[in-house]
């Protein structure tokens, strides 16, 4: 039999709990043990949310401004938004909320389709007040227009997915 003294050498300590292994010693247990502001779910989701993002508006971006020529801004902000919205829904489906599997893929992604409805009415909306105020606005004007209206449209995105599409997987 063991000393106490023993077993409590053999103990990492973690502020927390300790896992025994087969061989009776302790080791750190496998969940992460975040600090300060990283504490909460809700703050490293978006800061995963805001590299998804990025990702995704640069690819809209670049995708607008290869399809405008050949089908106008708002037919071009449309495709481009459509196309990145399904790459945004799996990007931010895995990584923001760190949801594995095939379990609800579907319904995640014809979510995601509806929420991307409100960031058409928002950036199509722009465009449309930028060419009633700016007939002969151009693309660079454009870009901009979209890009600051996406931002209200990505912060609307977030508190939708994480509190209707994701709310399973708020607190990962």
């Amino acid at each position: 039999m063991e000393s106490p003294a023993a077993a409590a050498a053999r103990t990492v300590p973690t502020g927390a709990t300790t896992v025994p292994t087969k061989e009776g010693s302790r080791r750190r247990p496998a969940t992460k043990h975040y600090r300060g502001i990283l504490r909460f779910p809700a703050v490293r989701q978006l800061l995963r949310f805001t590299g998804v993002g990025i990702v995704c508006t640069v690819t809209s971006l670049a995708l607008y401004a290869l399809l405008r020529p050949w089908l106008g801004p708002q037919p071009a902000n449309a495709a481009a938004l459509i196309i990145t919205s399904l790459m945004n829904t799996a990007l931010n489906r895995r990584l923001t909320f760190k949801i594995a599997g095939r379990g609800k893929i579907a319904k995640d992604h014809f979510s995601g389709l509806v929420v991307i409805v409100i960031a058409l009415v928002l950036t199509g909306g722009s465009l449309g007040v930028l060419h009633w105020f700016n007939p002969d606005a151009g693309m660079s004007n454009e870009l901009l227009t979209t890009t600051l209206s996406g931002f209200l449209a990505t912060a609307v995105r977030f508190v939708l997915l994480r509190h209707w599409i994701f709310r399973r997987a708020r607190h990962r």
